[in-house]
């Protein structure tokens, strides 16, 4: 398993809150042990306690994709880092669900779950995960959705560096929506351009000179 993979823990949790819409559906430990996935020993250890604290851990890890996507490079290494220092990963050679042909493990670095607590653990792959994105791809990779007011985080893969929604949906939802205000101005401008004609009509009308006895 790539080590970058484990940067859709950072936006899975990141996710999780839609500050501007008032939503949030990290509110029970049913909600934190989703966020595991797959990974199942790791969740089975999230307790009432994590909800508080995966909540602190979902605003700091909100604050590096705001830096990154504001431009500020610097300011999200540094976010990152300080989550990197507080929650140390441990990692391991792993072969698990990995064989060749000959049924030889296919050896890889995997992410050993944290001792501590669930939230440790999950902090700690997630800040990993974005690291190794991050480093292997940019800061400008990871980015917040467009399409207001979403502003989901996303982490872009994209060939050209081209994207700009978090989801299918919201790019569908963003292009309907400039389609409209483009029709909107175009009306408004077509109207104006009618009333400017209409007037100088009634301009040219009334400012006529009717011929008069010596003209006659």
């Amino acid at each position: 398993m790539e080590l970058a993979y484990y940067s859709d823990y950072a936006v899975r949790l990141v996710n999780t809150e839609e500050p501007s819409r008032g939503q949030d559906s990290l509110t029970s430990v049913e909600a934190v042990r989703d966020l595991f996935g797959a990974n199942q020993s790791a969740a089975r250890r999230a307790s009432d306690a994590d909800v508080t604290r995966f909540r602190s851990v979902r605003g700091r890890l909100r604050a590096v994709f705001e830096a990154a996507d504001g431009g500020d490079e610097t300011l999200a290494v540094d976010l990152l880092n300080s989550l990197l220092l507080e929650f140390p990963v441990s990692p391991q050679i792993s072969g698990h669900d990995h064989r060749a042909e000959d049924g030889s493990p296919l050896w890889h670095m995997h992410l050993a779950d944290h001792p501590s607590n669930a939230t440790a653990g999950f902090a700690a792959i997630a800040a990993m995960g974005l690291a190794f994105h991050l480093t292997e791809y940019g800061v400008d990779r990871l980015g917040l959705c467009e399409a207001a007011p979403c502003r989901n985080a996303y982490l872009d893969t994209s060939t050209n560096r081209s994207r700009r929604y978090c989801s299918d949906r919201c790019a569908t939802r963003a292009n309907v929506a400039a389609y409209r205000a483009r029709k909107r101005l175009e009306a408004d401008r077509s109207a104006r351009t009618g009333l400017t004609a209409d007037s100088a009509q009634r301009t040219t009308a009334s400012g006529e000179r009717r011929p008069g006895r010596g003209g006659r």
